[in-house]
């Protein structure tokens, strides 16, 4: 049996406040193989960027462990990489510069960095905006950016927080598929944090549903559907049904937890 890529073992976390101590995840198990694209559902508040934060090396768990590789995980590393909500572009740089960024602090040859940067620009559609700034760029450019950073280093697990949250419908989809088409290409693990549930049935092999807080994990569930998905088919229909109820029984729970 192939070694999962990330194991996530009695992961619990626990957050101090003025009010108390809040228990953010509670005796989280989770086994991920190498090359899944797994997505992280629930509603606010149940510990789903919690849990992916743990796994980048951000927050380490008040108990259990986790190990990506096989090597237990005590802080960040190169082999997990992380694309944020808000793109985390550096404002001086032109996109070649942000793409090229990590490879020059490993200290990479510069024929080496221009060489993997030249093949990414033209993968992702950037070449043309090669020399331009993140202000000149649309959200999705910008993010398509973040992305190629991100595929520069080469890190074989991809964390992913909400990355096309704050984008159009249309754009959403493109860098979807755009997402799914890399990770084809380059068999990356992925885990990837979503509050949407079509577009985990669009793109995980495996939906994780957590609970509200504190969160654990109230159901695994496959996505057999063939790529590419049609969200108007019946099978993804009634996954989103499946889902739905799921993550709306928490959205109650969360509701009643906060009051009117």
């Amino acid at each position: 049996m192939e070694a999962a890529a990330i194991e996530v073992q009695g992961v619990h976390q626990t957050f101090a406040s003025a009010a108390g101590d809040v228990v953010a995840l509670e005796a989280i198990d989770l086994s991920i193989a190498p090359g899944e694209f797994v997505c992280l559902l629930g509603p606010s508040g149940c510990g789903k960027s919690t849990l992916l934060n743990a796994i980048a090396g951000f927050a380490r768990p008040t108990a259990g462990s986790i190990t990506v590789g096989g090597k237990r995980v005590t802080g960040p590393g190169p082999e997990r990489g992380m694309v944020f909500q808000e793109y985390a572009l550096f404002p001086w740089m032109t996109v070649r510069a942000n793409v090229a960024f990590g490879l020059e602090i490993q200290g990479r040859p510069a024929a080496e960095c221009r060489e993997r940067v030249d093949d990414l620009l033209e993968k992702l559609g950037l070449r043309e905006f090669a020399g331009r700034y993140p202000k000149d760029l649309s959200g999705g450019m910008r993010q398509r950016v973040a992305i190629a950073r991100l595929l520069a280093l080469d890190s074989p697990v991809l964390l992913m927080d909400e990355p096309f949250g704050a984008l159009d419908a249309l754009t959403r989809r493109s860098l979807q598929d755009e997402l799914l088409r890399i990770w084809a290409a380059f068999r990356k693990t992925i885990v990837f944090v979503t509050h949407a549930i079509e577009e985990s049935i669009y793109l995980a092999d495996r939906v994780v549903v957590l609970t509200y807080r504190p969160g654990t994990i109230k159901a695994i569930v496959p996505v057999a559907l063939p790529r590419p998905r049609d969200p108007s088919s019946v099978e993804f229909n009634e996954l989103g049904r499946r889902l739905t109820r799921l993550v709306m029984a928490e959205q109650d729970r969360f509701q009643r937890a906060e009051g009117p």
